[in-house]
């Protein structure tokens, strides 16, 4: 394994690993980002998005729905990539700190466990329907959506492909 490759396996994180991780980022007074997704086929929205993110603090952590999560919420034949090829795309990322996979259908306990400072999502999202904002709003964090780059989904691309066979 290379020096590269060894960087990014770092990033992919037990719960347990990040949280010990996040202790010390705290106690230097870091911002930890959270957001989280299936980023099934990673494009120029995930990564407009992602930086975005990454800007409005000083960590940011991935949560990775795993295989399963996927399936149940996408159905049969989703993902389209495995967990692992999916977490080490997004951990290649400069400006991502960590990657951290959740089984749940959402990130709920995760969120409540990690206890981020800042929690994104898109700005298809109200802030009601936004999961785990009143664990971080009651800690006095920040929920925040980003708009998202027109015309790039995993959806509309999977679409693409198959009209294109």
């Amino acid at each position: 394994m290379n020096i590269n490759e060894q960087i990014i396996r770092s990033k992919i994180m037990s719960t347990e690993s990040l949280s010990q991780q996040l202790i010390s980022m705290r106690t230097d007074g870091g911002k930890m980002v959270f957001t989280n997704g299936c980023f099934d086929l990673v494009h120029l929205g995930h990564v407009d998005y992602l930086s975005k993110a990454a800007e409005l603090g000083d960590f940011l952590v991935v949560g990775l729905n795993s295989d399963r999560s996927v399936e149940r919420l996408k159905g049969k034949g989703r993902p389209l990539q495995d967990e692992s090829s999916r977490a080490f795309l997004l951990a290649s990322f400069f400006f991502v700190d960590a990657v951290v996979l959740f089984d749940e259908d959402t990130p709920y306990e995760l969120i409540a466990k990690l206890e981020p400072d800042v929690l994104i999502k898109g700005s298809d999202y109200q802030l009601t329907d936004i999961v785990g904002a009143d664990l971080v709003l009651a800690r006095g964090g920040s929920v925040q959506t980003l708009d998202f780059v027109a015309g790039y989904s995993t959806s509309a691309i999977v679409k693409r492909i198959i009209e294109n066979q």
